[in-house]
């Protein structure tokens, strides 16, 4: 298999570097999103759904109702989408997908669907090409 530099980071301004920094902050300190009424019925998935009943104390943010998700939770705009080292990660299924990476911004993340064969193919490439794989 091919190693990884974990190291390497992407080519980016000193503002979108501290911002990088807001946004890892930021992600500690969001809440879990539970579902409402999650522990008291056992056939709810733990997945987020939007509270809409008429008298829902979660929609109507009463405290110790659980959080809901909002915009102040996000990440600032110029660094969402970015990962922990600055660079975008594009999804490649085959070798020719890695011919359009821009390798100072972005890092390809191999499918989960291409098999052993073409992986490998696609890693000997990407070493080649000087391309982060994150997934490698």
């Amino acid at each position: 298999m091919v190693t990884k530099n974990p190291k390497e980071k992407a080519k980016l301004a000193p503002k979108h570097i501290s911002l990088l920094r807001v946004k890892a902050r930021k992600a500690r300190k969001t809440p879990r999103f539970k579902r409402q009424e999650l522990w008291a019925q056992a056939m709810l998935k733990d997945t987020w759904r939007r509270p809409k009943g008429k008298h829902s104390k979660m929609r109507k943010q009463e405290r110790g109702r659980g959080r809901i998700p909002k915009p102040g939770y996000g990440s600032p705009a110029s660094v969402k989408g970015l990962n922990r080292q600055g660079f975008r990660e594009i999804r490649v299924f085959n070798v020719p997908d890695l011919q359009r990476l821009d390798k100072s911004r972005e890092s390809c993340l191999i499918a989960s669907t291409v098999g052993r064969k073409k992986r490998l193919e696609i890693l000997k490439k990407a070493e080649e090409l000087g391309i982060t794989v994150s997934n490698a």
